[in-house]
């Protein structure tokens, strides 16, 4: 009892400490937020500080139903549409899902570009890249589609099969990898030397029991989340190559009615959200490679020599972005100079803790 007391006490007191603020005329807004997820995703995690959040700092004057699943719509392009047409005004999708409204957002898998979570995250919340692409969106979307914040949702990419090891590019030769059907995904898998194989999430298990698909592109949380070891999944390389990107968009027009305090708490907790999603996968990815390990799976790191080949492998994935998607050119040269810009500021920031 003393513990709950305790833990009640400290959320009070959290929600009295956020800035007091309500609607000018009484009325609550209501935001349906949604995510193609479950409970156990760090995409619900997210949504659960925002909503935390934004009604205790909005004192009541807003109010987040939050719908998981396929409630309100069943896939990314349909619940984009969605938030076009404000019958949602919340939604999480991955750069996959948006590639075929944004292409350009297919930047977050562009392989082996970013080094670690540090450099990740100061590139998606301490530089201008998440503007510049709420700007384009906005555009490209008719001033329906608004990018709040990006996240995380996973992790990092990883290849996974249930063949062998693979420790070198061309160990990849060969096997049907599964993919989303957006193209640089499947770009990057024909560089390796691998067969793209484009699967509906939810047929992924029964594909690898059947031999359909041989590997995939996932975090680990993902991959135990769905239990894809019982399906054969024993081989993970840590190669790290795409930060799993979670792109967080609301419809503009909701966004734009609400007045200057309301557009602050909603901003605000955006922030929060992502803060969360940053988060939730370290911890979550702890127990998930423990559990792969524990159950036969063989967990491969490469060398900084083999990294670097699969990096020089992946080259062509560079120029087939800047050739093929529109403005994809100046869409890389922005990526590549926000990840300058943020490894410059986490290293100024990594050398003064070391004196």
């Amino acid at each position: 009892m003393k513990l709950k007391s305790l833990l009640t006490s400290v959320a009070l007191a959290a929600s009295l400490a956020l800035p007091s603020v309500a609607a000018a005329d009484g009325h609550t807004i209501n935001i349906r937020a949604t995510a193609n997820s479950n409970e156990n995703d760090e995409d619900y995690d997210g949504l659960v500080v925002f909503k935390n959040y934004v009604e205790n700092a909005s004192n009541g004057a807003i109010s987040v139903e939050l719908f998981i699943g396929t409630q309100l719509c069943g896939n990314g392009a349909e619940c984009l549409q969605g938030v076009a047409d404000g019958s949602i005004d919340v939604f999480v999708t991955t750069s996959g899902g948006a590639a075929g409204i944004f292409p350009y957002v297919q930047i977050f898998d562009l392989p082996y570009l970013m080094a670690d979570d540090r450099i990740a995250e100061e590139v998606l919340s301490g530089t201008n890249l998440v503007s510049e692409l709420r700007a384009k969106a906005l555009e490209d979307s008719g001033d329906t589609i608004r990018i709040m914040t990006v996240g995380n949702t996973g992790g990092w990419r990883n290849f996974a099969n249930t063949q062998r090891p693979v420790e070198n590019p061309e160990d990849l030769a060969g096997l049907k990898i599964r993919t989303v059907v957006a193209d640089l995904p499947q770009e990057l898998v024909r560089a390796l030397g691998a067969s793209p194989t484009p699967i509906p999430w939810p047929e992924l298990f029964t594909s690898f029991q059947t031999g359909v698909v041989e590997g995939s592109k996932n975090g680990i949380t993902d991959i135990m989340g769905m239990k894809f070891p019982d399906a054969g999944l024993q081989y993970v390389t840590l190669d790290g190559h795409a930060y799993m990107a979670a792109i967080w968009v609301m419809n503009n027009q909701k966004f734009q009615e609400m007045d200057d305090d309301m557009k602050r708490v909603i901003v605000d907790g955006f922030s929060a959200l992502q803060q969360a999603t940053f988060a939730s996968p370290k911890r979550k990815s702890i127990q998930a490679y423990e559990e792969f390990v524990a159950g036969g799976g063989n967990l491969y790191v490469p060398t900084p020599d083999q990294k670097a080949a699969f990096q020089e492998a992946a080259a062509p994935v560079y120029d087939w972005f800047a050739e093929n998607v529109d403005g994809g050119e100046e869409m890389l040269a922005t990526f590549r100079a926000a990840i300058a810009e943020a490894e410059a500021e986490i290293n100024a920031r990594r050398d003064a803790d070391l004196n």
